[in-house]
């Protein structure tokens, strides 16, 4: 099992990136991102404001394009879902999406997960967080630079509700090891499949096109839920 990176190095969840849009994302950015954008500008948010009810909230912390989102979105209509996306393509692949959909209980940031954290979300506020696939960081010398490790999941832990629950996942060998070791001593959570153990994938996660790839290739995925304790 591998040490856990030291954590000197600052923290970002991505590089801002902006990128070319399809007419599609263009799309989605210029008829919803009105009615389901976020903005770091509006400070904390009021869950109850921000969605017109009062349900149990994931937050999503870097989707891509975002169908994985919407697809579980769709599925759990009793929940909403906030997603947080540097990619400003995948901002508007979601909203467009999400509008074809008509799945109306998300909403998405086109920022820095560590600035949304720390400026917009209340603690006690979110059933589960979710962290698919981050950048591997797979070069030894850029390993500081993965997102999961422990000052990080320190920020994360007040925001969850009493048993809320973290939910990693990885198909990157080593940083699942690191992400196991990060999470085996965090204060305040507990393994949900049991000490040092991996969880089976929830049935709520759907499969991507490259994890249904990758498992043709024989490639290992990997599962973490951690719970918070509620003292």
């Amino acid at each position: 099992m591998n040490d856990i990176v030291d954590n000197h190095y600052k923290i970002k969840s991505f590089v801002l990136r902006q990128g070319r849009m399809t007419k599609g994302q263009q799309r989605g950015w210029d008829e919803c991102w009105d009615k389901w954008g976020l903005t770091l500008e509006a400070g904390r948010l009021d869950m109850v404001n921000t969605f017109k009810r009062s349900a149990p909230v994931v937050l999503e912390i870097g989707y891509g394009m975002g169908l994985s989102l919407i697809e579980m979105a769709k599925a759990e209509p009793a929940y909403d879902f906030i997603g947080i996306e540097v990619h400003r393509p995948g901002v508007g692949s979601l909203l467009n999406e999400a509008n074809t959909a008509e799945v109306t209980n998300i909403r998405t940031y086109n920022n820095d997960a560590v600035d949304v954290l720390s400026q917009c979300i209340p603690d006690n506020s979110l059933t589960r967080i979710q962290i698919y696939f981050p950048d591997p960081w797979h070069k030894k010398r850029h390993n500081k630079r993965r997102l999961i490790q422990p000052d990080f999941i320190t920020t994360l832990r007040p925001k969850l509700v009493p048993s809320g629950v973290i939910h990693l996942a990885t198909d990157w060998e080593h940083y699942a090891d690191q992400m196991m070791k990060v999470m085996s001593v965090a204060e305040g959570f507990n393994n949900l499949a049991g000490e040092y153990t991996f969880s089976e994938r929830p049935t709520y996660r759907p499969l991507t096109k490259f994890e249904k790839r990758g498992q043709h290739l024989g490639h290992g995925v990997w599962d973490l839920l951690f719970e918070k304790i509620a003292y």
